[in-house]
């Protein structure tokens, strides 16, 4: 039996995209490597999962290698439920997901399926990690990525990633000689101030196309947007633990029914 750490790997823009292939690459190098990622783009699908229709899974083979690669009908986090319920044949030592084709950093890490994926293993109890380089295009350069990867997974192999946390991981969009390091990172306050552009098609009826633009609200210097801009990649522990601890005493003194 093989003494090689189990990595799931998943992601948000397809089995077939440049960033997860990336990916698959590097973790080839580190472990046993199991696929089961979307069929087609699920970027921006957050954590939706597939209730209302049925779910189809196929084993496939996108590039050579001793990977085991499954093609999902689903969503990112559909994915990682399949893969750890029905087709893992023993619990994964840590679940990857990306790398993703866009930044999610700050407020971004909301509406994920990158992270999404990620923080569906960190509820099942599976150490995650959500990786994404600051390029969108289809045919970005991975290569400077990948030894940053490999770094942060074999620490968090060798090291652990706390109970209840998974590590949002945005690199710089720059040649690997240009990034300075990585840096342990809070999310900064930032947002996209959105508009709808509306449009008629020719048969008359309304339709919206959403725009907007990405506006950081944060002055620290520890925070994912200020690191990225100064040429470090980022790690953020998050979690999916939502509640508003501060605010609980406030609430407490409301005047609520017994």
């Amino acid at each position: 039996m093989s003494k090689k750490p189990l990595i799931l790997v998943t992601n948000d823009d397809g089995i077939t995209a440049p960033g997860v292939r990336a990916l698959i690459d590097v973790m080839k190098e580190l472990g046993d490597v199991v696929v089961v990622a979307p069929d087609s783009p699920q970027s921006g699908m957050g954590h939706a999962i597939t209730i209302n229709s049925t779910l189809f899974v196929e084993k496939v083979t996108v590039d050579k290698g001793e990977q085991e690669e499954y093609s999902c009908s689903g969503t990112p986090a559909d994915c990682v439920k399949l893969a750890v319920k029905q087709i893992l044949k023993r619990r994964p030592d840590l679940c990857v997901s990306g790398i993703n084709h866009g930044s999610n950093s700050s407020i971004n890490v909301i509406y994920s399926g990158t992270m999404s994926a990620a923080l569906e293993a960190g509820i099942e109890g599976i150490p995650a990690i959500g990786f994404s380089l600051l390029d969108y295009n289809w045919n970005a350069n991975f290569e400077h990525s990948k030894p940053f990867v490999k770094d942060i997974v074999q620490n968090a192999l060798k090291n652990g990633i706390p109970n209840g946390v998974v590590l949002n991981v945005n690199i710089p969009n720059l040649d690997q000689k240009d990034i300075k390091g990585i840096k342990v990172c809070r999310q900064a306050k930032a947002n996209w101030e959105e508009e709808f552009d509306k449009r008629k098609n020719p048969q008359g009826r309304d339709y919206y196309w959403l725009t907007g633009k990405f506006v950081n609200l944060d002055n620290g210097e520890d925070t994912d947007e200020w690191a990225l801009e100064k040429g470090y990649v980022s790690v953020v522990p998050v979690q999916f633990d939502l509640t508003a601890h501060h605010a609980m005493q406030h609430l407490n003194s409301w005047k609520l029914n017994d």
